[in-house]
């Protein structure tokens, strides 16, 4: 693991609090996602803490540039973007499928795993985060 320099000032703090913000907005879209898989009406509010989050992230990502923090920001940063990329292949691959029946199953399936591995990496992160210390990657 890469050593982080403290920052030199007060001044120079990391955005510590932003960044337990975006991981408690991921948090509850995440858990709103697993939730939602066949509730409809909920998956805009979740969609829209996930894109809050990331919009959170990279605003403060160049304050956290140089220390442990900036390994969480770019995690959570990265968590974002996956786990829309493995959403839209679930979606797609789930709307296909609905042609023969199955996908009526497997969509809201593939949705929720997604969410629970987005569990997983808030999880992970904010552990490493209380510990102040900096993620892989």
């Amino acid at each position: 693991m890469a050593d982080y320099p403290p920052p030199a000032s007060p001044a120079a703090q990391p955005p510590m609090t932003a960044t337990l913000v975006v991981y408690a907005l991921y948090a509850f879209a995440a858990i709103g996602g697993v939730i939602s898989s066949g509730l409809v009406q909920f998956a805009p509010l979740v969609a829209l803490a996930g894109i809050v989050g990331v919009i959170i992230a990279y605003v403060k990502r160049s304050e956290a540039r140089g220390t442990w923090v900036a390994s969480h920001l770019d995690w959570l940063i990265r968590t974002f973007w996956w786990s829309l990329l493995w959403s839209l292949i679930v979606g797609a691959v789930g709307v296909v499928l609905m042609l023969v029946l199955v996908g009526f199953v497997l969509l809201p399936l593939g949705l929720a795993a997604v969410s629970i591995w987005v569990i997983y990496r808030v999880v992970r992160g904010y552990l490493a985060f209380r510990d102040s210390q900096p993620l892989p990657g």
